[in-house]
């Protein structure tokens, strides 16, 4: 456990570093060291999965599409030390992977996306080593929220206590229409502690988000639909499809743009609007000069589809 406050301090480092930068590299821009960069990424995506926490890219034309897949089946995927450390891992992966462009939270696990925390681990720490992992989940969450690229959380099942707050850290959410969703930390005599007690009323607003809060309630992939807290409810079985229908639907689109577009929208909303237009104003400029900017124009002149390098 000594290793978490450090690697919590480190990573809300990386996760302001990254959110205030406007670099993005290219892979095509490097003709042949370019293949070996994907090669290697390739490798890389291979060999640092976890037991828990797995990584696999999609292939052909929906190669910029990566997953992140749960898959702790003995303990419903809840998340303990080696979950945590995959799922920091994958990301931190995934982040050294320039091709990458939207990133699905799924899981391998029949009918549960996360079950929430290790209560079983959770039993054998002392009250400072309980906080030191809250504090590192969150700043995991953190990572995800300010990560660079889109990404979904495709839910089927339960998504419970840090399961859920795990789904709200995510740009979109699908889930199937009879997952549960729930922030239960209330009846163990806590709060959600890792981002649920902000995110969730930013979603849902206040009054919503305390009477889920306040009762536990747990909710269907339909009410959840209802007050905004998913962007799609489908038939049980489908959320994978239907994220990955968004996810190509993205990945058409200009890849810096979207990083852009996904930086003025977080950013601009926690602080005030005069100052969130001079944001908007500066990611804006940072697209003028683009190739793909041009290529836009180029091909709606020419009536074609947009090939777009990320350049």
């Amino acid at each position: 456990m000594g290793t978490f406050p450090a690697l919590t301090r480190s990573l809300g480092h990386y996760c302001i570093k990254k959110s205030r930068s406007f670099y993005f590299p290219n892979p095509h821009v490097y003709s042949n060291g370019h293949q070996y960069q994907t090669h290697r990424t390739l490798l890389i995506l291979d060999s640092l999965s976890s037991e828990s926490v797995r990584l696999r890219r999609l292939s052909d034309s929906d190669s910029g599409i990566v997953e992140v897949n749960l898959d702790r089946p003995a303990a419903k995927n809840s998340i303990g030390k080696e979950m945590l450390r995959g799922l920091r891992n994958a990301f931190e992966t995934i982040e050294s992977d320039v091709s990458a462009q939207v990133v699905l939270i799924c899981s391998s696990v029949p009918k549960v996306f996360c079950a929430g925390a290790d209560l079983k681990e959770r039993k054998t720490m002392t009250p400072s080593e309980v906080q030191d992992f809250v504090n590192s989940l969150r700043s995991t969450f953190s990572l995800i929220e300010a990560f660079n690229v889109p990404t979904v959380a495709v839910i089927e099942g339960a998504a419970l206590g840090g399961g859920l707050e795990m789904a709200l850290s995510c740009d979109l959410r699908i889930c199937g229409e009879d997952a549960v969703l729930g922030l239960p930390e209330t009846g163990l005599a806590i709060i959600p502690g890792a981002g649920g007690t902000q995110r969730l009323p930013r979603l849902v607003g206040k009054s919503l988000a305390k009477e889920l809060i306040f009762t536990g309630r747990k909710i269907n992939g339909r009410e959840a639909m209802s007050m905004g807290l998913v962007n799609y409810s489908v038939p049980a079985g489908e959320a994978h499809s239907k994220a990955l229908e968004i996810a190509r639907e993205i990945i058409q689109k200009g890849p810096i743009a979207i990083r852009m577009a996904k930086k003025a929208i977080n950013e601009g909303l926690e602080i005030d609007l005069p100052s969130a237009l001079e944001l908007e104003e500066e990611c804006y400029e940072q697209l003028l000069n683009t190739k793909d900017r041009l290529e836009g124009l180029a091909a709606f002149a020419e009536k074609r589809k947009p090939s777009y390098r990320g350049e």
